[in-house]
């Protein structure tokens, strides 16, 4: 994934993002952090192609983003977001949202490096059990878990994860990182990260500040240079 002198605001008035210039390879992970406002999360939207840049280019494997067939790119693309969306219906129908005509076992395997099983196994109707409305009958770090399980499901080549850890207990924050891990596992991912377990592991980590990549570095790169 490289951006070049890619700028963009939301309206012609004010820019969000300015003259980003970034080169990610296969497999790498980037952590995304800097004060509320800074760009985090546009950053992220211009990846998933839900907006185009006012200025410079995207591009994929070498391809304009632009002169890719959204529907072909969107396969290839995962998003775990930090509100999960489920719908009325089974935790199985829910998961296999990720790939439609999904097998039984394809869902199995999801869930299981998805740490489902855990909370599966104390509901009688296991993968049969009906999700309210938004999720609302599931915990915040069983909804998480099934995003998480969507994703593996969709098996994706580029990962977005809008990391939402903090609400969590800590009981449910370690088998939704467990999860996570095997998540990001080989693919080329982009975090948008809430807890300093996150960002450590990245293997470059992107400081935004008003639009601006301000900094980039290992942890303790940045760690070092005492910076913002």
């Amino acid at each position: 994934v490289e951006f070049t002198n890619v700028s963009f605001g939301y309206d012609s008035e004010q820019l969000v993002l300015r003259d980003i210039n970034l080169k990610v390879s296969p497999g790498e992970v980037i952590a995304l952090v800097g004060p509320s406002g800074s760009g985090k999360t546009t950053l992220a939207n211009l990846i998933a192609r839900f907006y185009d840049p006012v200025a410079g280019t995207i591009a994929i494997d070498g391809n304009d983003l632009r002169e890719i067939r959204l529907s072909a790119y969107r396969q290839q693309l995962g998003i775990v977001p930090q509100e999960t969306i489920l719908f009325r219906g089974t935790i199985a129908e829910n998961i296999a949202y990720g790939k439609l005509g999904a097998t039984q076992e394809e869902i199995a395997a999801a869930a299981k490096a998805a740490n489902i099983e855990e909370f599966l196994s104390q509901m009688p109707d296991g993968y049969q059990t009906m999700v309210g409305s938004r999720g609302a009958t599931l915990s915040g770090g069983q909804r998480q878990r099934v995003a998480i399980a969507r994703a593996l499901l969709r098996n994706p080549r580029i990962l977005i994860l809008d990391e939402a850890t903090s609400s969590l207990d800590t009981k449910s924050e370690i088998l939704v990182q467990e999860a996570l891990q095997r998540l990001m596992k080989d693919r080329t991912c982009f975090v948008i990260a809430h807890r300093l377990s996150t960002i450590r592991s990245a293997d470059r980590i992107l400081v935004l500040n008003e639009g601006k990549i301000f900094e980039h570095g290992t942890h303790s790169e940045l760690i070092a240079k005492k910076g913002l």
